[in-house]
């Protein structure tokens, strides 16, 4: 079986701004507040509306044949089109079984709409069972099969009131969760020039994400204890084995108790 991890970290769509509110002659940080303060005005959240995100990150937890791996899609020259298509690409070479943490609920909703603005051709993440009759009763869009697993809205219930934060989760099971970076700074961060510690955060939550999944198969039987231990080990062992300082971070922190 093959899993992909996946999340997504997302900006004000400066363009759909100036164009749905007539905010031509503006800075794009001008820009950007007067959505802000638009969805405020209708919500009270600063949360824009799903339609005006642009994707800037898209990262990936893979596991598959004994392999485990861990990166964002593209690099940081990448265009929206091009983090985009990488996804649903994947999806139609791999049929992987998607997993999320409220990935029905945004991440793919943001996805669904970015994919048609770029023109991008996504058959098998959209089949339902005409061309596959296998996808009729399991399919990507059905938020009670598996081929998605959105974490949060299973271990719910599927209730509203009852969802938890991936950070919340996080600490409850005694994994790193934010290390210091939480949505909230994406944007400042991506007008500072910060791609790198954008997608770096948004690694991180795949693994906490992937480590939650973990669990979630050990409490309904689909792993033992010691399969439990194994894949502990390869997540270890994948992040001792990396350069990369976020993920010698994320392990360190995973590695010291709570006090």
């Amino acid at each position: 079986m093959t899993v992909l991890v996946f999340d997504i970290e997302t900006i004000p769509d400066i363009e759909l701004g100036r164009r749905t509110f007539g905010l031509d002659g503006l800075s794009d940080a001008q820009v950007a507040e007067a959505m802000f303060a638009q969805a405020r005005r209708h919500s009270g959240s600063d949360f824009l509306p799903h339609e005006q995100h642009r994707i800037v990150a898209i990262s990936c937890v893979l596991r598959q044949a004994g392999t485990l791996s861990v990166w964002s899609l593209g690099d940081l020259d990448s265009g929206e089109d091009e983090l985009v298509r990488r996804f649903f690409d994947g999806i139609e070479r791999h049929t992987p079984d998607l997993v999320s943490w409220n990935g029905g609920g945004f991440d793919l909703p943001v996805l669904h709409y970015r994919a048609l603005k770029h023109g991008i051709v996504a058959q098998r993440y959209w089949e339902n069972g005409q061309g596959d009759s296998s996808f009729r009763w399991n399919n990507y869009q059905s938020r009670y099969h598996e081929r998605h697993t959105d974490l949060m809205d299973v271990l719910s219930g599927f209730q509203p009131r009852a969802k938890a934060s991936l950070m919340d989760m996080a600490y409850l099971l005694g994994l790193p969760g934010k290390l210091g970076f939480s949505g909230a700074e994406v944007w400042p961060a991506y007008q500072a020039g910060d791609l790198q510690g954008i997608r770096r955060y948004c690694e991180t939550d795949v693994l906490n994400t992937w480590l939650v999944f973990l669990r979630f198969q050990h409490m309904r039987g689909r792993i033992d204890t010691t399969e439990l231990a194994e894949e502990h080990r390869r997540v270890r062992d994948l992040l001792a084995g990396s350069t990369e300082p976020h993920l010698a971070e994320f392990l360190a922190a995973w590695d010291t108790p709570a006090t």
